[in-house]
């Protein structure tokens, strides 16, 4: 079954470009004019296995319709900002985009980023169906059972198969494709000094699609989610001098911070 991309700009010669191009490469297409249409679509079965968001946008603009996605979703998505300044990329990724493109589109790059972040989110990934709200929510399962191997983020664990954080009392924290890339990244090397390229490589995200503030913003995302303190770090923690990077200190599991 070919992944569902949703395409989401008022700009309709430019929505149709999109539809056209991504569906003669294999993609269900599904044009949106804006957030109300978006929605309608999450309510629909299956939801779209990756956005495309306009973030200049009559009406609700593109950050509002972020803020949504990322209360309700890992889906992946990739904003189109009107230019190449550092600044929408460091709004749209702190607010937990996954990528970004400049306008005008280059199509062939957009297709290498729509590919990098669909293979970060296996096409088997549901999205969440959580209350539209930023909160943890209750999981199916009452209980999660303690296993060797494990890793734990703050009182978190990674759910490797279910591409999620669930805690001892069954809540499950959302995070996007990318922070569950980093996240593996981290679980499979403890108290190992990676620098930002290194994680860029091991989180499956290829370095040259990215500035180089990404991993320190998604860093910033996942510690303001697991950090019992996020302004004093201890779980993933920033090391000085010799290049910098991070550190994945494995905390204690269920019984951390208490």
């Amino acid at each position: 079954m070919p992944s569902r991309i949703a395409i989401v700009d008022d700009d309709p010669l430019l929505r149709e470009v999109l539809v056209d191009y991504l569906a003669s490469q294999g993609y269900e297409t599904l044009p949106c004019e804006g957030g109300a249409a978006l929605r309608a679509l999450f309510a629909a079965d299956p939801a779209p296995d990756c956005v495309i968001l306009d973030l200049v946008m009559p009406g609700e603009d593109g950050l509002s319709v972020l803020r949504w996605l990322r209360a309700a979703s890992d889906v992946p998505v990739i904003m189109l900002t009107s230019n190449d300044t550092s600044i929408d990329r460091v709004v749209g990724l702190e607010l937990g985009a996954d990528d970004y493109v400049a306008k005008p589109a280059d199509l062939r790059e957009l297709l290498a980023r729509v590919r990098s972040v669909l293979r970060r989110r296996p096409a088997s990934s549901a999205v969440l169906a959580v209350p539209m709200s930023a909160s943890p929510v209750k999981a199916a399962t009452p209980a999660v059972t303690a296993a060797s191997g494990e890793a734990w983020f703050g009182r978190w664990r990674l759910d490797r198969a279910r591409r999620r954080l669930v805690d001892p009392a069954g809540e499950v924290l959302p995070i996007t494709g990318a922070e569950f890339g980093l996240l593996c990244a981290f679980a499979d090397h403890p108290k190992v000094i990676l620098s930002r390229d290194k994680l860029l490589e091991l989180s499956g995200t290829d370095p040259g699609e990215v500035f180089d503030r990404a991993i320190d913003l998604r860093i910033t995302r996942l510690r303001k989610k697991i950090e019992p303190v996020p302004g004093d770090p201890t779980v993933i923690r920033t090391v000085r001098g010799h290049g910098g990077g991070y550190e994945y200190l494995p905390s204690e599991g269920p019984n951390y911070g208490r």
